[in-house]
């Protein structure tokens, strides 16, 4: 099934709209198409064809829109690279592309500039995006147009679409959380302000100054904006979280700084978002399995992620509430088993973080020759605060059983993360 190309299509109707703000300026609807078919053409010109996959090599920033969204004008699949890769990795996920794009793309041939197709085949590949890569290697997904378009129409159904939407994104543009905003905004034709990296001060002065009305972060962003101060104006409706559990107290703190967070629970395989505030997007279903992972399926699920029963298997755990919202528990790989018993780090965690003491929690299985696994915490402490690993310990018996209770507390100046915001547990092992 065949639809108009959501670039040019905007470029019609909004033609004086900003398409695109960043630090280095503006674009509009008519100036970023105009650039996209020029840019089509360089494409066209290095001998890309439709099917082809373009690796895009750039940091974020106006040459990396017009260069994604050349790839989609012209049918080409865009694989953007993170740039922090090592040379070894970088050039693993490169090798699968017909074309490397490492400098901004000029003016190709006027007859190749004009091959920028009309339309969107929704069953034809548009992306591929590498997952995070928490405890293994990161692996390629490919996702379908028809997959961008139902996750922009379910999330628009989530959180309310309005027409003059300005979605503040500071997130890495080699994730789907990132890319997403980007694709959003052009499929609605509204208005993506792009921050080339997170930077408390900045975003927090862009929520305040710019009218943003929605923006992505991850919980340790919102941590940092409330520790920067930040206060949002009026315009904010949404502060999706995303990438990792965001702790009660957090989310408290930034609703008293009115900061309105909207936790929000997605994966790549399925286009980023799933589900929001515990409501899945009204295009996906949810189910548990009977060992309690979550399960799945719908338009915005990449298609070669599902299994043959046509469910995605997440490898996260949760549960259904009792109307039918979605409780994310932890990852499958990460439940330790103590003594026999399970324990879901993300429990304990809660636990921990709920010590006025502690800022940052992460917590895994040691192996243990009597309990085969022992609960281990790496907690990171607050400024200007103390705590023994004693103390915390005897906090986290009074909230959880005891064979949850943490056997050791190390203490680290920061937790590894991956750019996304998820813990790197196999580091902490």
């Amino acid at each position: 099934m065949d639809l108009p190309a959501w670039l040019s299509r905007a470029a019609s109707a909004h033609p004086e709209r900003a398409a695109l703000e960043t630090p280095d300026g503006a674009l509009s609807y008519a100036e970023l198409d105009r650039r996209v078919v020029l840019a089509a053409g360089a494409l066209a010109d290095r001998g890309v064809q439709r099917g082809d996959r373009v690796a895009i090599a750039l940091p974020a920033g106006e040459a990396f829109v017009v260069a994604l969204h050349a790839c989609l004008g012209m049918g080409a699949v865009a694989m953007p690279i993170d740039l922090r890769l090592g040379e070894g990795e970088r050039r693993a996920q490169e090798a699968s592309a017909a074309c490397v794009v490492d400098e901004p793309l000029s003016g190709g041939a006027g007859a190749a500039g004009s091959a920028a197709l009309a339309t969107h085949d929704l069953f034809a590949p548009a992306l591929v995006v590498h997952t995070s890569g928490t405890a293994a290697a990161a692996k390629p997904v490919e996702l379908t147009y028809g997959n961008l378009l139902w996750s922009a129409m379910g999330s628009a159904v989530a959180l309310g679409l309005d027409e003059e939407e300005r979605w503040l994104c500071p997130l890495p543009l080699t994730h789907v959380g990132g890319l997403s905003v980007l694709l959003r905004s052009a499929i609605t034709g509204t208005t993506a302000i792009l921050h080339p990296y997170f930077d408390a001060g900045a975003v927090a002065a862009a929520l305040a100054r710019d009218r943003i009305t929605v923006v992505s972060l991850v919980p340790t962003m919102v941590a940092r904006l409330l520790d920067a101060g930040a206060r949002p104006a009026p315009t904010l409706r949404w502060a999706l979280t995303g990438g990792a559990a965001l702790d009660p107290s957090l989310a408290c703190r930034a609703r008293e700084a009115g900061v309105p967070v909207a936790e929000t629970y997605g994966l790549t395989e399925a286009c980023s978002q799933v589900a929001t505030r515990g409501d899945p997007l009204f295009c996906t279903r949810v189910e548990i399995a009977g060992d309690d992972e979550i399960l799945v399926a719908g338009p915005t699920v990449a298609p070669g992620a599902t299994g043959a029963d046509g469910w995605l298997y997440t490898g996260d755990l949760g549960r259904l509430d009792d109307r039918g919202r979605l409780v994310v528990i932890g990852r499958k790989a990460d439940t330790i088993v103590t003594g026999g018993e399970n324990v879901a780090p993300a429990e304990v965690e809660a636990a921990l973080l709920d010590h006025p003491a502690v800022a940052e929690a992460a917590v895994h299985g040691s192996p243990d020759p009597e309990w085969g696994e022992a609960v281990t915490a790496t907690v990171v402490l607050g400024a200007h605060t103390a705590a023994t690993e004693e103390e915390l310990r005897t906090h986290a018996a009074r909230r959880l059983a005891g064979y949850k209770v943490p056997k050791a507390v190390r203490f680290a100046d920061a937790l590894p993360r991956t750019p996304s915001g998820k813990i790197r547990r196999n580091e902490l092992r």
